[in-house]
């Protein structure tokens, strides 16, 4: 057990930052002092207490990075209750599914998003109240519930509770053991509903406290949040582990685009970046790519004295592209492409990459980046987390990845046959993931067990390795291979948008594709080789962390 108290986290930081900045909006330029965080969350607290919301029943929060949302997350979990973040990308069918299967007795949301659901197939929710402002209107209540007048005179409350206006002494959360149930976290899901993965406060505690313990942030310093808060990663380091650290929060509420996060990154400067490949990859391709592809660069390169002045201006551009005033990035929610991994490190820019899953809330494995080694995910973290390969030789052979430790989750919500399949008969986490480990218990990814063929003799195929080459070549955005009678097939969906700008008919695909698939067979073993490239019209369906639905399209 974790020795730090979750809850008692915010207590302590609340109290201690509360003359300082801790959520500001990029869109709408407003900001909370960390004062006004903790007066805002006893504003909620009263609406939970007067609504007869009890210690461990569960509140469901649906909507955009907003500091509302940011506000409900943290008044649910400390009143208590149990909070149940639902990502509104989801399906109105996905969402109201989510809130009847985790029994949530209420419903924070967006007036948009509440417009789309059916209030008769919500039979157990007391109401919904807006979450895209503080006044927290009433959007539905239930006949005989008062929730709107509630609402109403919520101010009126406040100065009775509080008549000589609310201090640190009044910052006073609720007990809740670490060993308790805090946060259940529904997955994307890429066959039928998403599972509910349960999420104790000692899940919590261990990601944050390690956190503390790497020092990713200080005191007073800015991070930049892009990911969907929904989501276990941008989560836990973007918002719960920078609101104990006293940092500064600044949600960017628009879609993470190349030049709005630029734009954003050279206004706020932020000393810590956390991302997901896709950003990356895109800053690489489209920024960086076509220049190192230039002749005279390329020959420039060949010269080491000119190699490293190349290589130096080329991680000054990227670094000042991205506020020039962080220490590391850290790159997590899927695999970066290895190219692009590789170009990075040659650079020497300050970049890593984690592992984790929403199972573990969600941090396994990370270095910082002076100690990243390339093709790995980082060291399973010491002291709070173990790690094994299922195979008879963890250094070379590769196996399916299995962790136990702080951070594992309780199980999933009402579904105990999922939950004792995703635990070995001695209790460790199987994580779905293929890969090896080294002496310092450095975890190497090879791929997904449910993604993973199988070659003509038996050879194992990974075919995100095969995408990852297939992705940095000449007009493909995005790839997937699949097995088609046999034989391996390439999905290939157009970079349309750099094909117009250079002037390329698209006539030309085709042909394109064509050498493109020969080019990559070059780079290929025999048993791994794509027999056809096939073009796919439009982007393919992704999840939330933007990894694509493999499932809709294998068969």
């Amino acid at each position: 057990m974790i020795d730090k108290n979750f809850i008692k986290l915010y207590e302590d930081s609340f109290r201690y930052n509360w003359d300082l900045k801790g959520l500001s909006d990029y869109s709408t330029k407003e900001s909370l002092y960390y004062k006004d965080i903790a007066r805002e969350i006893a504003r909620i607290h009263i609406i939970l207490s007067e609504a007869n919301i009890k210690k461990g029943d569960k509140v469901a929060l649906v909507g955009k990075n907003n500091i509302p949302w940011c506000i409900t997350y943290l008044a649910v979990i400390t009143y208590g209750a149990i909070i149940v973040p639902i990502l509104q990308d989801f399906h109105a069918d996905n969402i109201q599914h989510i809130i009847n299967h985790s029994e949530s007795k209420l419903l924070f949301t967006g007036a948009s998003i509440w417009e789309s659901l059916d209030e008769d197939h919500l039979p157990e929710i007391k109401g919904a109240l807006s979450v895209n402002d503080f006044r927290f209107t009433c959007l539905y209540e239930k006949k005989g519930e008062r929730l709107s007048l509630i609402t109403e005179s919520l101010d009126e409350k406040m100065k009775s509770k509080y008549p000589n206006g609310f201090t640190q002494e009044d910052i006073v959360y609720a007990e809740v053991d670490n060993s308790e149930l805090v946060l259940i976290n529904y997955t994307s899901g890429t066959t039928g509903f998403s599972k509910g993965v349960m999420l104790s406060a000692n899940n919590l505690a261990g990601n944050v406290t390690h956190a503390h313990y790497l020092k990713l942030l200080f005191r007073g310093q800015n991070i930049v949040s892009f990911l969907p808060l929904a989501h276990a990663y941008g989560c836990a380091f973007e918002f719960l582990y920078s609101l104990t650290e006293g940092s500064h929060t600044t949600l960017l509420g628009k879609a993470p685009s190349p030049k709005i996060l630029a734009e954003a990154f050279a206004e706020i400067k932020p000393s810590l970046i956390i991302s997901v490949p896709l950003v990356i990859e895109k800053i690489y391709k489209k920024a960086i790519l076509p220049k190192i592809e230039r002749p005279a660069i390329k020959t420039a390169l060949k010269i080491p004295i000119v190699r490293d002045q190349i290589y130096a201006k080329i991680r000054k551009g990227m670094m000042e592209a991205l506020g020039g005033s962080f220490h590391e990035v850290i790159i997590g929610g899927a695999a970066l492409n290895q190219e692009v991994e590789a170009f990075l490190h040659k650079i020497k820019f300050p970049f890593t990459v984690g592992y984790g899953m929403t199972e573990c809330a969600p941090l396994i494995s990370y270095d910082h980046n002076y100690d990243f080694i390339p093709t790995s995910c980082g060291k399973v973290l010491d002291n709070i987390m173990e790690v094994r390969i299922d195979s008879d030789d963890p250094y070379n052979t590769v196996g399916e990845i299995q962790v136990r430790g702080e951070n594992v989750m309780i199980g999933y919500y009402k579904n105990e046959e999922a939950t004792k399949a995703a635990f070995t008969e001695d209790g460790w986490l199987r994580t779905g993931d293929l890969g090896t480990i080294d002496r310092d218990n450095r975890i190497f990814i090879r791929g997904r067990s449910k993604t993973m063929l199988l070659g003509p003799n038996g050879q194992n195929i990974f075919p995100e390795e095969i995408e990852a080459r297939l992705n940095n070549m000449p007009f493909i955005l995005e790839s997937l291979v699949v097995e088609r009678n046999g034989k391996l097939v390439a999905l290939a969906h157009p970079d349309y948008e750099t094909m117009d700008a250079a002037q390329v008919d698209h006539e030309m695909l085709p042909a394109i594709m064509e050498e493109n698939r020969q080019n990559l067979n070059k780079k290929l073993a025999a048993f791994e080789n794509i027999t056809a490239i096939q073009i796919y019209p439009s982007e393919f369906e992704k999840t939330p962390k933007k990894s694509i639905k493999r499932y809709l399209y294998e068969n």
